[in-house]
């Protein structure tokens, strides 16, 4: 079984609530300020959306285990259903993907690697395929012949091989062990075995002393993340594809560094540049008409984008809008140009909920607040 990797928060933090570096400009130290909305006709929509009444029998329709909101660093709204508890670490499923990325983006402003350099670099596992670059895997465009398929079709789904069965001890020399079915670079195929590879590649990057901590070094801490966990496969590399774990209100923080460029405080914690490739559409993605709604892949995280002969994937919501998905409903929204920060953690098992609608109504309830 994968094991798991706990650090406890070891940063002193100078105060309980939110620190203000500027005018409007919050930010969370041990804990958020809250601020909640009033109630509205606006917000009774969004509650009744996200928390109708809960089948845990059938597990049909929208069954959300968490929903908060953050505008200009402050939470607005919050509020818990199931198991689910302001304190609880939830499985973050694929979110865990554009987790890594961030983690990466770390080690990318202590020069650690390229996009352009070939993985194999860092991880000697991948050397059967000298030509896939980090830009590659970061784009899910390595090429290889994956099949991300889940428990409708375990059969054939490289994934569930991966994280259950054959894959389970060595889960990134399991997805190297695919054959090639592209030119890497020229087509995207969503795969976790890509995020995988990603995740042992870092070790590599940093070393093998520094790996373990690593995650909890370069970006929980320093955002003051405290409920983070993430497994590891027997071979001790984190599953960065699928297994990080955190509260809501921690994932929040995570949002708030992507909403504000990759700073947090005074301190750019990730570069610019490496915000805007998160951003940045793969210039070899095209939407297919069964793909409607579903969002556009960027570097690790997903876009609002509007690209030519398709329009934006969730209609009601800014362009500019990018998340961070996984499977069985949860995410990770931030909204730059409204200054929002949307965390949703879920239960959901059919096809029942839609981002664009969730988000639509976020948008009705806060979408016009005005900055302090």
């Amino acid at each position: 079984m994968p094991l798991p990797v706990v650090r406890p928060l070891a940063l002193a933090l100078a105060c309980l609530g939110a620190c203000t570096l500027a005018r409007g400009e919050a930010w969370p130290q041990r804990d958020w300020s809250l601020a909640p909305a009033a109630p509205s006709p606006a917000l009774a929509e969004l509650q009744a959306y996200a928390f109708p009444v809960r089948d845990d029998v059938s597990r049909r329709g929208v069954r959300t285990d968490a929903l908060l909101v953050v505008q200009d660093g402050r939470v607005v709204y919050e509020r818990y259903a199931g198991p689910t508890g302001v304190d609880t670490p939830h499985l973050t499923w694929s979110v865990s993907k554009s987790l890594l990325a961030c983690v990466l983006g770390v080690a990318y402003a202590q020069g650690r690697f390229q996009l352009d350099a070939p993985v194999a670099r860092y991880y000697p596992g991948f050397a059967a395929h000298p030509r896939i670059r980090l830009g590659h895997l970061l784009n899910w465009a390595s090429g290889l012949d994956w099949q991300e398929d889940y428990e409708y079709a375990p059969l054939k789904s490289s994934v569930v091989a991966m994280l259950y069965t054959r894959g389970r001890g060595d889960m990134a020399a399991f997805a190297a062990g695919h054959a090639a079915a592209a030119p890497p670079g020229t087509r995207f195929v969503y795969s976790s075995g890509d995020s995988t590879v990603l995740a042992a590649a870092l070790r590599g990057m940093v070393g093998a002393d520094a790996y373990p901590d690593y995650p909890w070094d370069a970006l929980f801490e320093p955002l003051g993340i405290a409920s983070a966990v993430w497994e590891t496969d027997a071979a001790g590399t984190f599953v960065g594809s699928s297994y990080a774990y955190m509260s809501a209100r921690d994932l929040a923080r995570v949002g708030l560094l992507m909403q504000r460029d990759g700073r947090w405080g005074e301190r750019q914690l990730l570069p610019r540049t490496w915000v805007a490739f998160n951003r940045m559409p793969f210039a070899h993605y095209r939407a297919q008409p069964e793909q409607a709604g579903e969002a556009v892949p960027g570097g690790h995280w997903w876009l609002n984008a509007e690209l030519s002969g398709a329009p934006r994937p969730w209609a009601d919501v800014p362009a500019d809008a990018f998340a961070a998905l996984g499977h069985w409903g949860q995410a990770l929204y931030v909204l730059p140009s409204q200054r929002l920060v949307v965390v949703r953690y879920a239960d959901d098992r059919d096809a029942s909920f839609r981002h664009n609608q969730l988000l639509k109504r976020v948008l009705a309830a806060f979408g016009e607040a005005p900055q302090p």
